[in-house]
């Protein structure tokens, strides 16, 4: 019998140096273009969090947002988004990042987060985890309190999970 976390990475199609040479990059295309595999990967997503209590669930840009929203209807919880510079309408809080090849910036609206509320990070992978790392900074930044944070994906031997220091780092595939 097959499980959960085997069928979702069979609907993963690998595509070797990309974005450049020597990068295995794990595309989700054909995971989300499969019927149920969006589904499935949702409900594993959430199954650790079913007893967290959630206000929102925060997706980053871009494929955490195709995650983050089924999760956040399943949940009944607010969603909100965390992007690229320049592209939220109202006034935001920013955090810079390192990246492996430079420096880079995602943005929150001020208004999202109420001091207090319970948020549930979501990012289709966890590669080095400067992304997440900044997106957790904002959330607390706002008041907010990270409930936990998931991944589709987790790409181990990057070791990101270190960079994160949160309690609750759950990620429903993994990858050596």
């Amino acid at each position: 019998m097959t499980t959960t976390a085997e069928y979702l990475k069979t609907l993963i199609r690998d595509i070797p140096d990309f974005p450049r040479p020597g990068i295995l990059f794990r595309d989700i295309t054909t995971l989300l273009k499969e019927p149920g595999g969006l589904r499935k990967a949702v409900e594993a997503m959430l199954a650790p969090f079913a007893d967290t209590q959630l206000d929102l669930i925060a997706g980053i840009e871009s494929r955490g947002f195709i995650l983050a929203a089924p999760m956040a209807v399943q949940r009944g919880c607010g969603l909100v988004l965390i992007r690229k510079p320049g592209k939220l309408p109202a006034a935001t809080l920013s955090q810079e990042y390192q990246l492996e090849y430079g420096r880079d910036v995602v943005e929150i609206h001020r208004d999202a987060i109420q001091p207090g509320q319970r948020v549930l990070l979501v990012d289709d992978v966890l590669a080095t985890g400067g992304t997440m790392a900044a997106a957790q900074q904002l959330v607390t930044g706002l008041g907010g309190e990270v409930a936990g944070i998931c991944f589709l994906v987790e790409l181990l031997a990057l070791c990101g999970r270190t960079r994160l220091g949160a309690d609750r780092v759950e990620s429903a595939l993994q990858y050596a």
